[in-house]
């Protein structure tokens, strides 16, 4: 199996500094701050970064698992809410929030839900980030 990259450089103190990151395969590059991750400046940070890894693992792993059921979804679609709060001295991803429409011909709500709940419970980015709180919200369009 193939090894993704990505690479971060920081230049500065936390406050005033500044950083940029970019995936190795060059899709995507963005600048960062303290003010893009913990206030609403602009720029990207690596909450919303790993919001897009588990909104898209989410909808791949879920459209798997439908065609595996016999259904063939049209779409899903998938919004990751990731939650950074501050614990104790420092800051914690305390939860996301998966919300997602599919557009899926010939199933019904609660086999719909089922298979959701199998894609947020097995796809690699929920099961790489299982010290926090997952929640699953979904919707059959």
């Amino acid at each position: 199996m193939p090894v993704r990259k990505a690479e971060a450089v920081w230049e500065g103190d936390l406050m005033k500094g500044k950083g940029r990151v970019a995936l190795g395969s060059g899709a995507f590059h963005g600048n960062y701050s303290f003010g893009s991750r913990f206030e609403e400046s602009k720029g990207t940070n690596p909450e919303e970064l790993i919001g897009a890894a588990h909104a898209g693992c989410f909808s791949m792993a879920f459209s798997a698992i439908l065609g595996k059921a016999g259904f063939n979804p049209k779409s899903i679609i998938t919004e990751a809410k990731v939650h950074i709060d501050k614990v104790g001295d420092g800051f914690t991803i305390t939860r996301i929030e998966l919300i997602t429409e599919g557009h899926v011909p010939g199933i019904d709500k609660e086999t719909f839900l089922k298979l959701a709940n199998e894609a947020k419970a097995g796809c690699p980015v929920s099961r790489a980030l299982t010290g926090v709180q997952i929640t699953l919200d979904a919707t059959l369009a």
